[in-house]
């Protein structure tokens, strides 16, 4: 018997070539890497496109300086952190500080968070947990679950900590568990890119390290990070 090779249409081809995407959605240019920045690091590493967008640009960091500036300052570091973690791009919506769901709304930025799932079809959603005492880290978290209900989407979106020590809430729903040995070091180059952000790199760097050695100890690995799943 003679076996016929089959030859594989084109469609079905470019299927199987597809790049499985990674979308996080975060309120300031470092929250990213302190929440989730080992994990985004080891997906880029595995060929996943990793997208990142900051709801602000974080420029009321530097009151003393023209906003020009300080925006330019902050979106260099974010490229350069980017480009440390192998993501596929990073972008900025612009949106005041302090005032995320109002400005939402009145911009239709909904719409705009819509358009990016459609287009890029995440597998997974990494964001901020409503527990954070932060008010734009919790408006974020809102918003992306308003728009995951709305599209109906098929995915998963986990959520990370900035200024939490613990979780209070959630602690039954289901964790994803990365093991961020091989990128830990990757995540605080990253981190380091945001040189403007001295007091937060003095704040929350011990933070990252002893999260990361914590959540590493607690599941026999070097470091990790931990996500709780909310959709």
């Amino acid at each position: 018997m003679v076996k016929r090779k089959v030859k594989k249409d084109k469609k079905t081809t470019d299927e199987e070539k597809k790049v499985e995407n990674i979308i996080c959605f975060c309120a300031h240019n470092d929250d990213h890497i302190i929440g989730a920045g080992g994990t985004l690091a080891k997906y880029a590493k595995e060929g996943k496109g990793v997208y990142t967008y900051i709801f602000s640009y974080g420029e009321s960091s530097h009151p003393h300086l023209q906003r020009e500036v300080i925006i330019k300052i902050r979106v260099a570091e974010s490229q350069a952190c980017d480009k440390v973690i192998g993501g596929s791009g990073i972008y900025h919506f612009g949106l005041k500080e302090g005032n995320f769901i109002q400005e939402i709304e009145k911009r239709k930025f909904k719409k705009k968070i819509i358009d990016i799932i459609r287009e890029r079809k995440p597998t997974k959603i990494f964001t901020h947990t409503k527990d954070d005492p932060h008010p734009d880290h919790r408006a974020v978290n809102t918003v992306v679950l308003e728009v995951a209900r709305e599209l109906k989407y098929k995915g998963d979106i986990y959520s990370f900590d900035i200024w939490n020590p613990l979780t209070a809430r959630g602690r039954a729903k289901p964790k994803l568990v990365v093991d961020i040995t091989e990128t830990f070091k990757t995540k605080v180059k990253a981190f380091e890119c945001h040189k403007s952000q001295k007091l937060s790199l003095i704040m929350l760097l011990p933070a990252v390290y002893t999260r990361a050695i914590i959540n590493g100890l607690n599941h026999e690995v070097k470091y990790a990070e931990i996500f709780l799943k909310i959709h």
